[in-house]
């Protein structure tokens, strides 16, 4: 709910669109129904997205044609070490020069830069990541034949014309290897402006996995006032939904966000 308010309410300052997408690449892992869940949640607490709704389960071709590409220009190779094999985070390149077939292949992997990677991100400020380190050679088509979440947000931010990227701090990190897959398409890269997410007292981001408690659709004004206490904004002292979304809009401003990773709440 935090991203959802903030790059909402983000765009609609700026007088921009507020696109919805349903990130849902890793199909096996979705919940039958959540979809609709999260559409009836955002319009009963009042948000309203332009244009359709994209599934990136639909955009299985899109991505194929953006693998494609980087194989054709020698950007990616194929590997054929298991996760057990690959045990540490920062792949070692291992598979670099085996020059395997497709038939080969459990995976394919981008060749990543022995240089650093460097954004200017609204409210963290400059970061930088030195990409071989960090996170190596990284996996954009998985070996169960999935395409990988940062493939598949970098194709769909360009196709979609994002210019604006409003998101958790949890995916900071990924933000680099994102703005590689960018130049290595010729894609622009968008603004980004990364949130502290919400965690527990134990550091654990709230989720249904970490029993977190559920938002209230019937009663929205409460915990978007609380969403707008977190982020640092001026509180729209109403009961209204309609008039919270007015002046929320009216008195945004992203420099009162406190730079750093997570919020701890209660519950």
């Amino acid at each position: 709910m935090l991203a959802a308010v903030a790059s909402y309410i983000d765009a609609r300052a700026n007088a921009g669109k507020w696109l919805l997408r349903i990130e849902d690449v890793d199909t096996p892992r979705v919940v039958g129904g959540s979809a609709d869940d999260i559409l009836r949640t955002l319009k009963r607490f009042g948000f309203e997205w332009d244009g359709p709704v994209l599934f990136q389960s639909t955009r299985t071709e899109a991505y194929q044609a953006a693998l494609l590409n980087l194989r054709d220009r020698g950007h990616v190779y194929g590997c054929r070490c298991s996760r057990k094999e690959v045990a540490d985070v920062r792949y070692s390149g291992r598979c670099r020069k085996a020059n395997l077939s497709e038939s080969e292949s459990r995976a394919w992997r981008v060749r990543v830069p022995d240089e650093e990677v460097c954004f200017e991100d609204r409210v963290q400020g400059r970061y930088c990541q030195q990409l071989d380190e960090a996170a190596g050679d990284f996996v954009i088509l998985r070996a169960d034949g999935l395409f990988a979440y940062q493939l598949a947000v970098v194709v769909d931010d360009a196709e979609q014309g994002i210019t604006d990227i409003v998101r958790g701090a949890d995916l900071l990190d990924s933000t680099p290897r994102q703005i590689w897959l960018q130049r290595l398409l010729n894609y622009s890269t968008p603004s980004y402006l990364h949130l502290p997410v919400i965690v527990n007292e134990a550091g654990q981001k709230l989720s249904k996995q970490t029993v977190a408690a559920p938002v209230n659709p019937a009663d929205p004004v409460p915990t978007l006032r609380k969403v707008l206490q977190i982020l640092g904004q001026s509180d729209p002292v109403t009961d209204n939904l309609a008039e919270f979304w007015r002046t929320a809009i009216a008195v945004w401003n992203p420099h009162r966000i406190h730079r750093r990773s997570s919020v701890v709440i209660d519950g």
